[in-house]
This record gives C-alpha cells, structure tokens and sequence, in this order.
C-alpha cells in the first residue's frame, strides 16, 4: 500500500474513534455506491452523519478540508442518498469533515467540521 494511503487510512482510523469517544454509533466505514464512497457513515440524535476524511502530513498545500471539491460534494450526496433510501431513514441528515494533520513526530490534530456543506 502506498505511503499516502497508509496515512490516509490511519486518518480514518483516528477520525472513528474521535467519533466514539464523543458517543457517535458507528453505522459504516469506507461505504461505497456507484462512483463515491463514504468515508464514515455515523449516527447521533437520530441523525445520520455522512463524513470525509481528509488527511496530511503538511499544511504546504492548504487545509485538508479545503480539498473536499464540489464535484466531490456531489459525489456524497449521491450516495448518501443511495444510503439513506437503503436504510429507509426518514429523518435528519448531516454532512460533516473530519481533517486530520499529522505532524512531524506523528502527533494527529484532528478538526471535526460539523454540518460542512449541504447537498444542492
């Protein structure tokens, strides 16, 4: 597996139990439905909570989260959509990002974007 998937997949792994840890239920890891996946797929208050992750290990190029495009907005809310009609969930929704920056001794900075963009 490729360094930057390595990281990325450790990224997901500290977002889930960041997620945890503030009473999320875990509903699904890494769903995928036609072209999109979903990097986690979480409940809270009756919500479900679509999440992506993005990682790295430097800020050279910007924020994480600033590299979740709307062309990928739309990719999410597409399958969340596939998601949700599977489920038959008739209630909330929310669209979340998880940023994880790891520094250069490994130490994670993790910042939970809640309600981060809505579906057009």
């Amino acid at each position: 597996m490729a360094v930057h998937n390595q990281t990325g997949k450790k990224g997901e792994q500290l977002a889930t139990e960041f997620l945890l840890q503030k009473g999320y239920e875990i509903l699904d890891t890494n769903w995928t439905s036609e072209k999109a996946e979903i990097d986690i797929i979480a409940y809270i208050n009756r919500t479900i909570v679509f999440i992506e992750v993005k990682t790295r290990t430097n800020l050279d190029f910007g924020l994480p989260e600033d590299f979740v495009t709307k062309t990928k907005e739309k990719l999410l809310e597409n399958a969340a959509q596939a998601y949700v009609e599977i489920m038959e969930h008739n209630g909330e929704i929310r669209f979340d990002i998880i940023s994880v920056v790891f520094d250069q001794l490994g130490k994670a900075t993790i910042n939970h974007i809640e309600d981060a963009f809505w579906p057009y």
